[in-house]
Formats: structure tokens, C-alpha cells, sequence
């Protein structure tokens, strides 16, 4: 069965996330977009969960139903958790200026069943306050955020969330990580998805080791229900959470087709900038002024081992060893599929012009007068 699948999005207990992220809107808008498996978001907030159990029933195995309901949407249970914490050893270059050892990133956790979120959540539930957010902040090392998740059972999926945003990507300037194995360890093998982001498209993860090894996944993340399916999962496999599961896993690119992609040029960061100094720089741009804003002192360095983007080049072709492109239909720009071989197909809408004013974000250590919201890199060290 061919379907879509869209696993990371927030619900009504999130900051800055619509009242109307519940169950019915998810449906309904589900149902619009023709997006069969929807990703039920923050499973660890227990007014999110006590709604999701009172809701929802099994339907195929791993998979969820409205109560009463044979056809509809189907609901797989996921959670991302924010870990903020300090921790030794060496730090990415872009942290080497004041930052210690602060590592931050997002984890999109997917989960077998109530039972094994449920247990989850106990155990989250000691390190920190999860009723504080939908998306709980959590002095948690990564790494121990997989040893309990996986340890709950193997069937988790552990995937770090929109992996080129620079504050909270495990890829980002900001992470404090160059590589899975830096965030880890020895838990690496057990990491079988990276998610892509909005600001990022899976040629850009192509360029790294890691992006070759693991899939490439795509979610909308969205805060709002119209945002969900911008970016989706296509899958051609049974209907049930283990089908999904051994897709990701195996990167068969005959359960796993293709992903729908955002256009990353239109993302927040996907670019270097300073909005407020009416600032937008390239890869090129970044490097010919040494990655400063010319307006001020904020550097971003590249590593040395991360390589060099062709001039001229979006990206990098799909890797060895991988299937051909099918020709592009009539209404849509084909891309590689970020790590089955397959193409990610883009809805072709009337494309803007790549975004000239990145958003701002905190943070900022801009020197020029009256600027307030400068944010890092937008290609995260993938230039």
C-alpha cells in the first residue's frame, strides 16, 4: 500500500503552537492534504497523552484510530525532546568562542505503542518537568536519551530532529557536534534516520559521511494544522508501525519511496545572514569575508574536514551504488531521495526566489547600532 507519512509535528501543548493542533484537526486537515499516517507529536506531555489514550484505539499493529472509526487517519506515536546540557571532550569549532560545553539538540523519538510511550515518559518524567511543554527541555545527555528510549524497546526509533539548523541540529554550528559518533558514541549504530529540516534538502546531507549511512526522513514539524504535509514520507509497504519501522531501517527503496520536499532556499536558515543588517550571504560570500557579517564580529567556522560545494552546484548527486531517476512527472521537480536512491519529488508550485532576508533569531552578538536579531549560519557548516 502506497501512503504518506508525516511523523513530526507538535500539538496544542507546544509553545508558539496553534489551539488548534488536537486530534480532529489533525484528522480533518490529514484527510485534505491525503496524508494517511500522521505523527501524534508530544506524546511526552501527559494532558497530550491522556487525550491521544481517551481518542484513540488500536487499528493495523502500531498504528492508531479514532474511537468508532474503521477508515481515516492514522496516528503513529511520537515526541521530539530538547537536550540542553554541558559535557567534555572536544566541541565543534563554531562553539570554540565562550560557549564551554554546551551541546543542544533535538530528538524526534517514534514509539511502538502506548505501553512503550507510556514508559518512556516515567522515566523522563525524573529528569526534568515535562508538563512545562509539549516539547520538553531536558538537562539530558542524547546519547541517554537513546539508551532509555531504546532500552524501553528496540523498536524506537531515534531521529535527530531538522539536523542543519544551527541551534538545535545535531549537524548545526551550534550543537557542539560534528558527527553522529561525537553525539552517540557508541549508540551510533543504532541511529538509522537523520531528519532533514526545512532549511536543508537531502542533498545537502549527501555531503557528509553520516547522510550517506542513514535515511533521510522528512516531517512538516508543523505548529499549525494547515503546515502539515509540507514536507512528507512516501512509503509502499503494509500498514503498521513494524512495516514503517524495517523501511527506515533497511532504506529499501521499494518500501520507501521518495520524500516531498520543502524548497530549502525558502527556509529560515538556510542561508548565512543578519536580517536587521540587511545581510545574505552564500556558502561563497561566507567564505570570501571569512565568515564574518561585515556589520560584525559573529564567525562561524568551518570545518576543515567537511567538503567544499562545487561553484555552481546545488548539491551533490545521488550517492554510488543507488537507482536511477525516473523522468520528473510534468508538474513537479525531481530530486535524489535522501538515502533510499529514489527521487524526492518536489511540488512544483510557482517558485520565489530564494529568500534574501533570513529571519532573525536570539542570540545575536552583531555590533552594528540598534541590530538585535542576528542569527548564525544558514548551511550549517555544509558549504
Amino acid at each position: 500500500m502506497k501512503f504518506a507519512a508525516d511523523l513530526h509535528i507538535h500539538s496544542h501543548y507546544s509553545r508558539a503552537t496553534s489551539g488548534q493542533m488536537n486530534l480532529q484537526s489533525l484528522d480533518r486537515w490529514a484527510r485534505i492534504k491525503g496524508i494517511k499516517v500522521m505523527g501524534t507529536g508530544d506524546f511526552t506531555h501527559p494532558l497530550w497523552f491522556g487525550e491521544l489514550k481517551e481518542q484513540l484505539e488500536p487499528a493495523e499493529p502500531g498504528l492508531f484510530k479514532f474511537k468508532g472509526q474503521n477508515g481515516g487517519t492514522r496516528f503513529l506515536l511520537t515526541a521530539e525532546i530538547s537536550c540542553i546540557y554541558s559535557k567534555g571532550g572536544r566541541q565543534s569549532a563554531s562553539l570554540a568562542q565562550g560557549a564551554g560545553s554546551v551541546r543542544k539538540v533535538h530528538i524526534v523519538v517514534l514509539a511502538p505503542s502506548f505501553d512503550a510511550a507510556e514508559k518512556i515518559n516515567v522515566q523522563l518524567g525524573w529528569v526534568g518537568n515535562l508538563m512545562a511543554d509539549g516539547r520538553p527541555i531536558l538537562g539530558l545527555d542524547a546519547k541517554e536519551l537513546a539508551r532509555i528510549v531504546l532500552g524501553v524497546s528496540e523498536h524506537c526509533l531515534v531521529v535527530p530532529g531538522h539536523a542543519m539548523t544551527p541551534w538545535f541540529g545535531v549537524f548545526g554550528s551550534k550543537s557542539g557536534f560534528n558527527s553522529l559518533q561525537e553525539c552517540f558514541e557508541e549508540l551510533t549504530p543504532q541511529i538509522y534516520a537523520v531528519e532533514t529540516g526545512l532549511s536543508a534538502d537531502p542533498s545537502m546531507l549527501w555531503r557528509i559521511p553520516d547522510g550517506q549511512r542513514v535515511a533521510l526522513i522528512s516531517n512538516s514539524d508543523a505548529h499549525s494544522p494547515q503546515k502539515i504535509g509540507r514536507e512528507v514520507n512516501i512509503f509502499d509497504t503494509d500498514l503498521s508501525y513494524e512495516a514503517i519501522e524495517t523501511a527506515i531501517k533497511t532504506k529499501d527503496p521499494k518500501k520507501f519511496l521518495y520524500t516531498i520536499e520543502f524548497f530549502p532556499e525558502e527556509g529560515k536558515y538556510h542561508l548565512d545572514g543578519h536580517r536587521l543588517c540587511n545581510v545574505s550571504f552564500s556558502p561563497e560570500d561566507s567564505k570570501k569575508n571569512n565568515n564574518l557579517c561585515p556589520a560584525s564580529m559573529n564567525a562561524q567556522k568551518m570545518p576543515e574536514t567537511m567538503p567544499a560545494m562545487p561553484a555552481g552546484h546545488p548539491g551533490m548527486e545521488m550517492p554510488a551504488g543507488h537507482p536511477g531517476m525516473p523522468p520528473a512527472a510534468d508538474n513537479r521537480r525531481v530530486k535524489p531521495h535522501p538515502g533510499t536512491g529514489n527521487p524526492a519529488r518536489r511540488l512544483q508550485t510557482r517558485r520565489r526566489d530564494p529568500v534574501q532576508t533570513p529571519g532573525a533569531s536570539a542570540g545575536s552578538d552583531c555590533r552594528r547600532p540598534g541590530c538585535d536579531g542576528c542569527f548564525q549560519t544558514g548551511r550549517h557548516r555544509i558549504r
